[in-house]
């Protein structure tokens, strides 16, 4: 089966951007244009709408995506169950996790992963960890490395990889920062403290049920996206941050701040491996996940 179509349509669909889309896929752009002038013209409709500025999905587009999505997953499946019939697994799987994820839990992962499956290619992609699990859940990656919500949805499989700690971190020589934290923590006015915070999801949940359960409302300084960049703007003074041990952990800047030892401590980040349950059927993501 030609399947070419379908994942350069599913490539433009998610970039919306000819340029990235044609590179993603090896081809030019012109080349990418008269594919998706090909598929507009066997279904019918128009998928795009397109000017010298913007693309976007139109309705029935999105419809497309749909399907493009599942008729590809189901493909897979089937190919794979063959050759696993074989013995010789090959394809590519999506992955999806932060940079830091990236070089800690996932290495090892991947390194065994590699030496059982050489023809099974990994496409993976990096960025802030909020998106994680709902890029799971909306189709655009396969698997995807992440801590696991207070309340996982019904449709998602998690497997534990390990545990990471939510910190209080202060710079450690700022003058007015720095001498807050000198003396005992208990006597700390945390109303006063500058506070640098995710934007959202877990973590801000936690640090919210925090301050919350002290009566006490925090100064915000900044709300952030992306852990790394709160550990860079606590070194610099700023004000006090809440990271996971593990960014900490792999941070250049980890020398220039100092853990808090506040109390009550923050529940832990449960760090693992998620993906969609009926997925699990597809021969390549069952090799991954038996390799946990």
């Amino acid at each position: 089966m030609d399947t070419r179509l379908l994942k350069q349509f599913l490539v433009l669909s998610e970039t919306l951007h000819f340029g990235r889309a044609s590179e993603a896929c090896h081809i030019s752009s012109s080349a990418l244009s008269r594919s998706i002038k090909q598929l507009e013209e066997s279904l019918g409709v128009c998928l795009f709408e397109r000017d010298n500025r913007t693309v976007r999905l139109t309705h029935e587009g999105v419809t497309f995506q749909r399907y493009a999505r599942e008729a590809l997953s189901q493909w897979d499946m089937v190919r794979n169950a063959l050759l696993k019939e074989a013995q010789e697994l090959q394809g590519e799987l999506s992955m999806y996790c932060s940079v830091t994820a990236s070089y800690s839990f996932l290495h090892n992962i991947l390194r065994r992963f590699r030496s059982s499956y050489p023809k099974i290619e990994i496409k993976l992609h990096t960025g802030a960890p909020e998106p994680a699990i709902q890029r799971v859940l909306k189709g655009d990656e396969d698997i995807a490395i992440a801590a696991r919500p207070d309340t996982l949805p019904n449709t998602l499989a998690f497997k534990s990889t390990g545990l990471s700690p939510l910190l209080f971190i202060a710079p450690t020589d700022d003058p007015v920062i720095a001498p807050q934290f000198a003396g005992d923590i208990d006597s700390v006015n945390w109303s006063q403290v500058p506070m640098i915070l995710p934007e959202k999801d877990l973590a801000r949940n936690r640090v919210d049920r925090w301050f919350s359960n002290k009566a006490l409302k925090p100064t915000i300084y900044a709300q952030v996206a992306g852990n790394e960049a709160i550990v860079s703007m606590v070194s610099l003074g700023f004000g006090v941050g809440v990271v996971p041990k593990i960014v900490l952990e792999n941070s250049p800047l980890s020398n220039t701040v100092q853990v808090l030892p506040v109390t009550p401590t923050l529940p832990a980040f449960d760090v693992g491996v998620c993906v969609l349950k009926k997925k699990l059927k597809n021969p390549l993501i069952e090799a991954f996940w038996a390799q946990l």
